[in-house]
């Protein structure tokens, strides 16, 4: 039996931890979430991630600059970077610095599953017989 993908979340907004957490327990994926990059890097070790969505402004250490600090460890995780600047020149820059995607607040479910469906190479996580996440009001 194959081990279940175990995703990294950083963000320092707990409801978007949470919602993050929620939705992929819901797809049979194991989580950890982390409040900071800094908390991250701490427990870090490599090859125990199959891949890290990290927000792209945090208190300390953002995003783009955990992305480099585990590429410098050899980290071959993807890493999903989220959100809500919508400029550009912050895209281009995360997916030069070798993002996996690049994916702005609000997320929509599915461009997260379709991108952690190619991170993780599980295309059952697309599969409409999966159970579904209650909408949000």
């Amino acid at each position: 039996m194959a081990t279940v993908p175990l995703v990294a979340i950083v963000d320092d907004d707990a409801d978007i931890r949470e919602a993050l957490s929620d939705l992929l327990l819901v797809l049979g994926l194991r989580c950890r979430a982390f409040d900071r990059a800094e908390a991250l890097l701490t427990e870090y070790q490599p090859g125990v991630f199959d891949c890290v969505i990290a927000d792209i402004r945090m208190p300390g250490m953002g995003g783009l600059e955990l992305l480099q600090c585990l590429r410098g460890y050899g980290a071959s995780a993807p890493v999903i970077i989220i959100t809500s600047d919508r400029d550009p020149t912050t895209r281009s820059r995360a997916l030069e610095r070798g993002a996996h995607a690049f994916l702005t607040k609000p997320l929509a479910d599915t461009a997260l599953l379709a991108h952690l469906a190619s991170a993780l190479a599980r295309d059952d996580l697309l599969d409409d017989r999966r159970p579904q996440r209650p909408s949000d009001g």
